[in-house]
């Protein structure tokens, strides 16, 4: 049995640092698992992956320190199914607005009695095809189950959403929270941040492990000061266009274009 070593690292609290791969690409991803991060996460909901994709990239990952986390494109249960029986071992469910989201996350990532998650482990990368001793009967204790909140909703439903038992943690989007509540493209707004810190606390105090994205280095600190325990400090597709501008202009008359922000999550 493959221990899930990101999952046990939350439960003993202790901070994860991590970063975003939006390119899609198992050879990028490679690159990456080799730079120190304690988690990478290959994300479904906004880059361009699939399921032989998404494969392709766990398989790059494997064999260095860095621990990869797959985001579905959204919590449904077959798309969960296949992501983990092709091998990934912690997911963030996105748009998770209330409980009943929560526990709908949590039974699709558990094998029966305890969920729904279909029985297909010889045809699964993530039992070696039957070569994990047992892996039907341990594989629910190495799931880690993730859940994003990033609405207004799913703020207030937080306490009703920490209840829910199977989830590891909670992750706040503030790029989607800060539009819902007004401010699009303005996490930094104070009133966001002081959702933010709230939501941090309450997750803390639910013993659950806090986890945010944030590029902006001061408030990336700021919620490992806080409490979060996952933190995402950037994004593959940022940190390449970001460099090949700045490499570009110092060469070339045209000006660095003025995309980044520190206002940005990204």
């Amino acid at each position: 049995m493959f221990t899930n070593v990101f999952k046990q690292a939350l439960a003993a609290r202790q901070p994860q640092i991590g970063l975003w791969l939006g390119l899609a690409n198992s050879y990028s991803a490679e690159l990456l698992a080799g730079a120190g991060f304690n988690w990478l996460l290959i994300d479904g909901e906004h880059a361009p992956n699939d399921v032989r994709s998404v494969l392709g990239q766990l398989q790059a990952i494997a064999p260095y320190n860095s621990h990869p986390v797959v985001r579905p494109p959204w919590n449904d249960p077959v798309i969960i199914k296949q992501l983990l029986d092709t091998g990934a071992q912690t997911l963030l469910v996105p748009m998770i607005q209330n409980a009943q989201d929560a526990a709908l996350a949590v039974k699709a990532c558990r094998y029966p009695p305890h969920g729904i998650r279909g029985v297909g482990s010889a045809l699964a990368r993530a039992s070696r095809w039957n070569r994990v001793a047992d892996y039907l009967l341990r594989a629910d204790e190495q799931i880690c189950v993730l859940v994003q909140i990033e609405t207004r909703q799913g703020v207030e439903n937080l306490d009703a959403i920490l209840a829910v038992d199977g989830v590891d943690g909670v992750f706040i989007g503030p790029a989607d929270l800060s539009a819902d509540m007004g401010y699009t493209g303005n996490p930094a707004h104070p009133e966001v941040q002081a959702v933010i810190e709230q939501c941090i606390a309450k997750i803390v105090a639910a013993g659950k492990a806090p986890g945010i994205l944030m590029a902006n280095e001061a408030l990336a600190k700021r919620y490992l000061e806080l409490g979060a325990l996952f933190v995402a400090v950037g994004v593959d597709t940022t940190l390449l266009a970001r460099g090949a501008e700045a490499l570009a202009a110092r060469f070339t008359s045209l000006p660095t274009p003025a995309i980044y922000s520190d206002k940005s999550v990204y």
